[in-house]
């Protein structure tokens, strides 16, 4: 895997470009590249022995590479996975309610503590493609994501706008809900 940069980098405040295709052997090996980093990132024995950080998503440009794809493995709170590699998405719709995670989010290209919350739509809407793993083929995909999965897409989804969460982070959210209190409804 390629070495993830880190916050300051240039190129994590810059729009990434979408991808054209038919996508090009090093775009599939990419996307299986950060889906491989992420799911060994869940391994506790491949943590221990790459010291890798855990993560439950990395977008292309945190690896250097300027392209609209991110892969996300990640369960809701139901143990649903949802483990894509997005390529080219857009949000196409948002809840009115919003939430953020409790604890604050975390980032693979941001080494420091950070206080604070970031805002996030409860719920979206999605279009786009996915890169099936399997057979290197793209598929559309037109998707619903609700709770924790919608908050990983939205974070990685702002990496591609050249967004870092730390740039939205608020002490408070009097208008937002924190997550677990959304999901206990």
């Amino acid at each position: 895997m390629r070495h993830i940069i880190r916050e300051g980098h240039p190129s994590l405040t810059k729009v990434s470009e979408p991808i054209q295709f038919p996508m090009t052997k090093a775009e599939i090996n990419l996307a299986h590249d950060l889906m491989e980093y992420v799911k060994n990132s869940q391994d506790e024995a491949m943590v221990r022995k790459y010291k890798l950080r855990p993560s439950v998503g990395l977008a292309a440009v945190q690896v250097n590479v300027l392209k609209r794809m991110f892969a996300i493995h990640v369960h809701d709170f139901d143990d649903k996975l949802y483990s894509y590699v997005f390529i080219n998405p857009v949000i196409v719709k948002h809840s009115a309610e919003t939430t953020y995670l409790p604890g604050g989010e975390g980032c693979l290209s941001v080494d420091r503590e950070t206080n604070g919350l970031t805002p996030r739509y409860f719920q979206i809407e999605v279009k786009g493609f996915i890169l099936n793993l399997k057979t290197d083929q793209v598929e559309p995909i037109h998707t619903t994501l609700k709770g924790y999965p919608a908050i990983v897409f939205q974070h990685e989804y702002d990496h591609l706008d050249g967004i870092m969460f730390t740039t939205k982070l608020y002490p408070t959210l009097p208008k937002a809900f924190p997550l677990f209190e959304l999901e206990e409804e």
